[in-house]
């Protein structure tokens, strides 16, 4: 059988056995990842999988069953196998499910990719790998680490409404860090981010970042970091950079605006969310320099489709306008269950999952300004960059972040480097108190977003740039 055959076989045997919707996902991944410690090779990893899940609605309730197999009598004994579950459930009373219309797609879709990353030899991706942490060990780090990783996913997909849809999505990204050890102080500094930086593109993602360029600088700077002065403890203009930016927008923002989350569906593993949809439109989220948006259609970046796993296009829509909250992230049953028009933003992180909620790419638009004139109208503040730890309430409201580096902001200048960063706020007063942005916007990949039970990872991506932020908490208190 082809894929699409297996799919609709699933989708067929699900409405003949009672369900009132039905949607199937062939998926076939493949997954490379490689890692290097000071100067060697530490491992290889290569995995491949393909298997079908289908999704069944009865009553108010969803089933879903998956195979890891294509054979027309698999297919269909899933399909069928996922609405008894969803009838199962619908004993129990529950308030009604229907489903945002969207329209049926047939269509094809794929990312874009100038160097296959599979295709790209072994020898060399390691060549790279190793050639970096071992100049990070020349040049003074204790531990010397670079990794990347391969996801190269094809889906088919198919609805009892008519969709059928087949997308391709490459995605890859790498980076390395190096940590230095002293009399009772371990530093590290990482270079793009903390875990690499990733995107839904080619091989010429890893060959832009030019890790090996890159490798002496954050071997010195985790070293130098050893004698640095620790950050102080006060009340100060805090200026982030666009990377720990990123974190900021993904935890504090990305996460609150899950409408599973708003309706207390996702409560159990991660919590909920501060905010009440009875604002929506007008709660203020931040100040007026505050955009941003949920957009899955941006080239290259990590959180980008065509379709979501339900079948909805990719479609750019403002989550905070001005400052002001206007959007959620939604799927199609919690749209409706909310009284709102759209979903889109519904995926799974394999066959074996049921789609969920996901961040897409959750960004702030650029602001009028640069690095450099946010610090030369600073006159006492501290600039903080790439993350290090973070700590947020199960409201995605109070939160405590820490970096892993600082540098001295005085009378417009960058002056001493700080170790250990931190910096602590409540959600919409932090937001509210941004006064300056950036314009050097980076859409950074987080490639290791968890959510759900059983447990998913899901690939987002976080455009943003450096800001200002007034009068915030940074450093230990006593």
């Amino acid at each position: 059988m082809t894929e699409f055959d297996a799919a609709s076989a699933a989708v067929q045997a699900a409405l003949d056995a009672g369900a009132r919707y039905a949607d199937a996902r062939v998926m076939h991944r493949r997954y490379e990842s490689m890692s290097a410690r000071n100067g060697a090779i530490e491992e290889l990893t290569q995995d491949e999988s393909i298997g079908l899940g289908v999704r069944a609605l009865v009553g108010s309730s969803w089933g879903f069953h998956a195979v890891p197999e294509l054979s027309d009598a698999a297919a269909r004994d899933a399909g069928r196998r996922a609405a008894a579950i969803a009838a199962a459930s619908a004993r129990v009373p529950g308030p009604p499910i229907d489903l945002v219309p969207t329209k049926a797609a047939v269509a094809s879709w794929a990312s874009s990719c100038r160097v296959d990353p599979l295709g790209v030899a072994l020898s060399d991706k390691g060549d790279l790998l190793v050639g970096a942490t071992a100049t990070m060990r020349e040049h003074g780090a204790d531990l010397a680490e670079g990794l990347y990783q391969i996801w190269d996913t094809a889906k088919w997909f198919v609805s009892s409404e008519g969709h059928r849809i087949d997308q391709r999505i490459r995605e890859c990204g790498g980076g390395i860090s190096a940590t230095s050890i002293g009399d009772g102080e371990t530093q590290r500094r990482s270079y793009p981010s903390y875990r690499g930086q990733y995107g839904t593109t080619g091989w010429e993602l890893v060959e832009s970042l030019d890790l090996t360029a890159h490798a002496a600088r954050i071997a010195e700077e985790s070293r130098a970091l050893l004698t640095a002065p620790e950050c102080p403890a006060g009340e100060t203009d805090l200026i982030l950079g666009g990377e720990q930016l990123a974190l900021q927008i993904h935890e504090s923002v990305g996460h609150a605006i899950e409408l599973d989350r708003i309706l207390g569906w996702e409560a159990a593993f991660a919590g909920t969310s501060w905010l009440d949809l009875a604002q929506l439109g007008s709660l203020r989220y931040g100040s007026e320099l505050m955009n941003v948006t949920i957009d899955p259609t941006i080239p290259g970046a990590l959180g980008s489709f065509g379709f979501d796993d339900e079948g909805s296009p990719a479609v750019r829509r403002d989550a905070v306008r001005e400052g002001r909250w206007v959007g959620v992230l939604a799927g199609r049953d919690s749209a409706a269950v909310a009284g709102l028009d759209y979903g889109g933003s519904v995926r799974a992180d394999g066959w074996a999952r049921l789609p969920m909620v996901r961040m897409t790419n959750v960004g702030l638009e650029p602001g009028p300004h640069t690095l450099d004139e946010i610090i030369a109208a600073t006159d006492d503040g501290v600039l903080m960059d790439v993350n290090r730890s973070w700590s947020i309430d199960d409201k995605r409201l109070n939160f405590q972040f820490g970096c892993e580096i600082g540098w001295e902001v005085k009378n417009g200048r960058r002056g001493r480097m700080l170790r250990n960063p931190t910096y602590t706020g409540i959600g919409p007063l932090f937001w509210r108190s941004m006064d300056m942005l950036s314009s050097e916007t980076v859409a950074w990949g987080t490639p290791n977003c968890g959510k759900g039970q059983p447990g998913q990872v899901g690939h987002t991506g976080h455009p943003a740039a450096p800001a200002r932020f007034r009068s915030v908490r940074v450093g230990v208190h006593a």
